[in-house]
């Protein structure tokens, strides 16, 4: 077969295993257990379609009060469970099987995409990222959930491809139409408003592009398509800027989650080792309603915790590093997120850290592995300084598949030599031309 028959067999494999877990999980909330953000997904689609605006019907964790307007919780993600509930009704089953379609297709390509650029040369190792995109467990799980990972994402990735494709032409001397800049800011701003927390990644980013024309001709239409880009982000994060203003009374760029974060955190209730699935209690005398209010107090707070204890805070970041990176058995999580970790990043590791080394022993990475590399490290670094658990670093996960797409297709072919025993010295290994 060609690689587009290719390619299409690999999505629809991809989709057909999401929706068998989709099925599996079936049409209750809280499955697979420990992912309770699933219920207040559930339930603020359902307070949408029933007009009730981004609320609840009762008291809800962190700190929301029943029937009053929350901003903690992605305001993009809501509108789509409750568009899927407006046709099924409020069947969580119908949320969990068209998101496994569109992430089924969706991300396996953006893969393929990222590795097509980060590999221009390589033939069949962009079929290798879809392919292991296809099939990466904890991927194919969080297809199936009531959560923002898969959309988020998939933007993400797609954010890296449209910047690749910028830099290529800023280094090339090329002109760039604006509707490129602009494209590239709606994607952002569309993964903004799936979850903030893309935002400490932007200034790096722009940083990247901005180094890409530093050429004398292309410094300022750079930066004029910078400015354009980041107006595309701003343009689609401030209606929800301006409707907590109108609510809270005061300022709030996004969602209100940033603050409680850094409270939880840093609490002294970790001492210097981080439990990431308990939330520390809340301190009294906060202005309850308030979401904007108690943000910002909590955030001051979670400073204050770091500045008078720095010590500990170092200590506490240490082990939110092994949060992050964990992919061996925890004893407080289900055997299905125990076999998840190991057969996703546990297996894509070693691959991972392999196309890492061909690809620099080759140098071919250049300013693409600049800013692949520099996302996971300004990522990887923002989460352990705050607030850290696996299925935060699956956006790390799915921007390194090319690298393991590479390390896999080489090491099957050096496999398949020593098994048919084939040494012949006019073998060429298919890492010889990256």
């Amino acid at each position: 077969m060609d690689e587009r028959r290719w390619l299409w067999l690999i999505l629809a494999l991809s989709v057909l295993a999401r929706v068998a877990v989709a099925l599996y999980l079936g049409n209750v909330v809280d499955a697979p257990p420990l992912l309770t953000d699933q219920r207040s997904y559930h339930a603020l689609g359902e307070r949408l379609l029933g007009g009730h605006g981004y609320s609840f019907d009762r008291q809800w964790y962190p700190f929301t009060l029943a029937d009053t307007p929350t901003a903690h919780w992605s305001f993009l993600y809501p509108l789509f469970v409750a568009a899927v509930y407006g046709v099924f009704g409020p069947h969580p089953l119908a949320v969990r099987l068209v998101q496994a379609v569109l992430g089924g297709w969706l991300v396996p390509w953006m893969v393929y995409r990222l590795a097509r650029r980060t590999f221009p040369s390589r033939q069949w190792t962009p079929l290798w990222g879809a392919a292991v995109a296809a099939g990466y467990p904890y991927l194919v799980l969080y297809a199936a959930t009531l959560m923002t990972e898969t959309f988020y994402i998939t933007l993400l990735l797609w954010s890296l491809t449209l910047s690749m494709d910028l830099g290529a032409a800023l280094r090339a001397g090329e002109p760039i139409s604006w509707p490129r800049w602009l494209g590239l800011g709606l994607v952002l701003g569309l993964a903004t408003l799936m979850r903030q927390s893309i935002l400490p990644w932007l200034p790096f980013l722009f940083l990247w592009l901005l180094w890409q024309g530093r050429a004398k001709s292309q410094i300022r239409p750079t930066i004029q398509g910078l400015v354009l880009a980041g107006l595309g982000v701003f343009a689609l994060v401030l209606p929800w800027t301006i409707r907590n203003h109108a609510v809270y009374g005061r300022f709030l760029l996004l969602n209100s989650n940033t603050g409680y974060a850094m409270y939880s955190a840093q609490h002294p209730m970790h001492g210097t080792r981080f439990s990431e699935f308990v939330a520390a209690p809340l301190p009294e005398g906060l202005s309850w309603g308030n979401e904007a209010a108690m943000d910002s107090e909590l955030l001051r707070m979670g400073i204050q915790f770091v500045i008078a204890e720095p010590g500990r805070y170092l200590l506490l970041c240490l082990s939110r590093l092994r949060a992050f990176v964990e992919f061996w058995p925890n004893p407080d999580s289900s055997t299905l997120h125990n076999l998840g970790r190991i057969a996703s990043f546990g297996l894509a590791l070693p691959l991972m850290l392999y196309g890492l080394t061909l690809g620099l022993k080759r140098r071919v990475f250049g300013s693409v592995a600049c800013l692949i590399l520099g996302f996971v490290l300004v990522y990887s670094v923002m989460h352990i300084m705050t607030w850290a658990m696996v299925r935060y670093r699956l956006p790390v996960d799915a921007a390194l598949l090319p690298l393991a797409a590479l390390g896999a297709e080489v090491l099957c072919f050096r496999v398949h030599l020593a098994l048919t025993h084939h040494r012949s010295k006019q073998v060429v290994l298919p890492c010889e031309g990256i």
